[in-house]
């Protein structure tokens, strides 16, 4: 346990970043998921609608660093190229 005043405030500080980036990713995963559905379903408007906004979450995510950027720049790829896909269909 911490005993030191620096220590309490880093202990407290770490636990509200903590909250921060689970509900972060949390709204990239939802995002993702629900593009995939929407692909899955074969709607074009709605999979463009839901990937505009998974990969706004994705950057801001990226961007504040709670997942890589790489990762990111993969996952919008890859939902990107799922959605072109499904337009040309």
């Amino acid at each position: 346990m911490a005993n030191l005043r620096s220590s309490k405030t880093r202990v407290g500080r770490n636990k509200r970043r903590e909250q921060i980036n689970k509900n972060r990713l949390s709204s990239v995963r939802t995002a993702m998921k629900q593009t995939r559905a929407a692909i899955a379903a074969g709607d074009k408007e709605a999979a463009e609608k839901a990937f505009k906004k998974a990969e706004g979450s994705l950057a801001r995510a990226a961007n504040k660093r709670t997942v890589k950027k790489r990762t990111a720049a993969r996952q919008t790829s890859r939902l990107a190229a799922a959605v072109k896909t499904l337009l040309k269909k």
